[in-house]
């Protein structure tokens, strides 16, 4: 089945090939199945046509750092924060990740899957395509593995792609509160190999953050992972240096992730190591702090610095990636060029799949938006008024 769209404005991508923003105008995009084949100023013939109207066209975005399986929600802590506690605070008294944990616990499979996919399909309404999508709201065996096959249907129920990442190591439930070595074993021992014997997970993510994963249990818990053929990834120095980015560079992480609080040291490292630098902006404007990672410095020197919402229902409930690029270019560093590959090219480049999404080129999946803009400059300048008029997913136009 080929499939021809015309009347394009402009196609506006990251050119893998070129290393640079490429600015197509006038021409048309021919898609066979969900593979495009062929772009220049005519195309050949095709079983189906679309009329783009006009339309600017771009990669549909890939958001590569979500937390979208829980629960309920946590509208009551966000108003214990607008009313002047900490989320720090709100994590002693009961809440925070503790709260995800109880109800995740207390779901059932499918309800689990019920309400998470309402959930991921309205990533679609802001033009995410693809998500990287972490368990780590069970915290025993058998609720991180229910998580993980959650994630598995709903790749399969849903039009978006799906990720998945194992984060058994996001905090330490309370049944091992005093005993947080013993935790580190069970991850180890018996979560890792479970997860690699069912196949549920490509990646596996950590929390090294003081109060949390130390250097040491990081590295063990990312070690043992690679054993099992997980990739590692990890969130790192979100709220104070603790090492995390130069530890990313050291187990051969694909990316450390929030990075409000790295180094000078941890930049250089995951620069000469070829670890992606994820910025999620919009954690720190959803928790009320003004320390954003600094983008800039990160990219000039040498890293490639993708961007992500941080989806989740305690510090971020963001599914907008445009929102995230206004959030980088004003508060980050980040020009509007490097801003776009950050969500579209280089959060492919995180997940690895660069090779298949997050450009519109000869070979590429074809997952496009089609927007009222004139230009990718409108993306962040509309902030909070995402001007998309259609979603293609695998050559599929969305209803």
């Amino acid at each position: 089945m080929k499939t021809k769209i015309i009347n394009i404005s402009t196609v506006c991508t990251w050119s893998p090939e070129e290393d640079k923003l490429l600015t197509l105008p006038k021409v048309e995009i021919l898609v066979e199945d969900s593979t495009i084949i062929q772009i220049s100023k005519t195309v050949g013939d095709a079983e189906e046509e679309i009329d783009a109207d006009g339309a600017l066209i771009t990669p549909g975005f890939v958001d590569s750092h979500t937390h979208p399986i829980f629960s309920g929600n946590r509208a009551n802590e966000f108003g214990m924060r607008v009313s002047g506690k900490s989320y720090e605070e709100i994590a002693e008294r009961g809440g925070g990740i503790i709260s995800s944990i109880n109800a995740v616990r207390n779901a059932s499979e499918d309800q689990l899957f019920e309400e998470c996919l309402e959930r991921v399909n309205f990533f679609l309404v802001h033009g995410t395509t693809t998500i990287e999508a972490k368990s780590g709201y069970g915290l025993t065996v058998e609720d991180e593995l229910k998580s993980l096959r959650v994630i598995k249907r709903l790749n399969e129920a849903s039009p978006l792609d799906i990720i998945p990442t194992f984060m058994g190591a996001h905090d330490f439930p309370p049944e091992f509160k005093n005993d947080h070595q013993g935790y580190v074993r069970l991850i180890c021992e018996e979560m890792i190999p479970a997860v690699a014997e069912e196949n549920l997970a490509e990646f596996c993510d950590v929390f090294c953050e003081n109060g949390y994963f130390t250097l040491d249990d990081s590295r063990k818990i990312l070690e043992t992972a690679k054993e099992c053929g997980l990739i590692p990834r990890l969130h790192a120095d979100e709220f104070a240096d603790s090492g995390a980015a130069g530890l990313s560079a050291e187990v051969g992480a694909i990316s450390a992730d929030h990075l409000m609080a790295v180094s000078d040291e941890g930049i250089q490292k995951m620069a000469e190591n070829g670890v992606i630098a994820t910025l999620l902006p919009g954690t720190t404007l959803f928790l009320g702090k003004t320390k954003y990672a600094p983008g800039r410095k990160m990219i000039d020197s040498g890293c490639d610095v993708a961007l992500a919402t941080d989806f989740n229902p305690g510090s971020c409930t963001i599914q907008s990636m445009p929102h995230i690029i206004s959030l980088a270019n004003l508060y980050c560093g980040l020009s509007i060029e490097e801003a776009f590959k950050g969500a579209t090219w280089n959060g492919a480049k995180a997940i690895k799949r660069e090779k298949q999404l997050g450009a519109i080129a000869e070979g590429f999946q074809a997952d496009m938006l089609f927007w009222e803009l004139g230009s990718i400059e409108e993306i962040p300048y509309w902030m909070g008024s995402d001007r998309i008029l259609n979603v293609m997913k695998a050559g599929k136009l969305l209803e």
